[in-house]
């Protein structure tokens, strides 16, 4: 198992390095990295979401073990995050920040490993992993901004941030379609297929572009809190409830994966946007970047063992 998570890694380590290396030459204008990172969160990875939902054999899958393994596991780690805050001792922006470095995850990384570990039944599962979390994840960080961000939210710029967000809706689309058994048109599936897959790329080219390794100076016990909650306290908890669940093989492997992944690039735009403490955002989305690509094939390791 862990040479296949490492070969797995392989390609999203050159395509982070590369977008790195693009972003310090400067070989692209700096403009095209924000309207890049806009077209893959707006249109191809729910595109992506979309055709792997509405075309994937859900019914050869343990789904409803799986999606309740993870939102069960989020909402104790997000509880516990919200009951810790009095200890940290930071302030509103600065707990926004941890509290999304803890729960939310990289969908580009962990797609592309769940693909590289199980092919299509991996894509499969990686987005019956996505539409259990993106939601979950986005509901929970947008009332976290809403109660603690600089800029407050009203009940009605809550729920537009939660009616809008293209992941989520790409999730559900593709959720409905599969309840409702339609079929996507020949010429419209291809289509489909070939915007999610060009996610892959242009998001991990936009993730190493987007690290910012010199912000994290000054900030490491909000870095090493929220680091702690995603590589050990939410895998820790998976565990706990998938084998309430009787969760196991790949289904098993997928789901820790997903919860040990690091943080998006994402989230330090929505911290930009809804009054987060950008700054510290970006320190955690680099530094728990380079853990994982440390700790992933030690962890997988560990997975695979427990999973067989």
């Amino acid at each position: 198992m862990s040479a296949e998570v490492i070969l797995a890694l392989v390609p999203i380590v050159l395509l982070i390095l590369l977008g790195m290396g693009l972003r310090h030459l400067r070989f692209l204008a700096e403009g095209f990295w924000s309207q890049a990172e806009r077209l893959s969160y707006y249109v191809l990875v729910p595109c992506l979401f979309f055709h792997s939902l509405a075309t994937a054999r859900l019914d050869a899958l343990p789904a409803r073990a799986l999606v309740t393994t993870l939102i069960l596991s989020i909402l104790a780690v997000a509880a516990l995050l919200v009951a810790l805050r009095p200890m940290l001792r930071v302030d509103g922006p600065t707990f926004t920040s941890i509290f999304q470095g803890g729960i939310r995850f990289n969908n580009y990384v962990g797609v592309t490993l769940a693909a590289g570990l199980f092919g299509s039944q991996g894509i499969a599962l990686a987005a019956l992993c996505s539409a259990a979390i993106v939601p979950t994840v986005n509901i929970l960080c947008v009332l976290v901004f809403a109660r603690h961000g600089s800029a407050r939210l009203s009940g009605r710029g809550i729920a537009r941030q939660l009616v809008t967000n293209p992941l989520v809706l790409g999730s559900f689309a593709g959720i409905g379609f599969q309840f409702l058994g339609l079929g996507l048109p020949a010429g419209i599936e291809p289509a489909l297929r070939a915007l999610g897959a060009a996610s892959l790329p242009l998001g991990l080219l936009c993730v190493g572009a987007a690290l910012e390794f010199g912000s994290v100076r000054g900030w490491m016990a909000p870095v090493a809190t929220s680091s702690a909650i995603k590589f050990l306290a939410l895998p820790v908890m998976t565990m706990l409830v998938a084998s309430l669940m009787g969760l196991t093989g790949p289904a098993l492997v997928t789901a820790l994966l997903f919860q040990a992944l690091p943080t998006a690039s994402s989230a330090y735009i929505m911290a930009r946007q809804l009054g987060g403490d950008a700054p510290l955002m970006a320190g955690i989305t680099a530094l728990q970047t380079l853990f994982a690509l440390v700790a992933l094939p030690i962890a997988a390791a560990g997975i695979g063992a427990l999973a067989a």
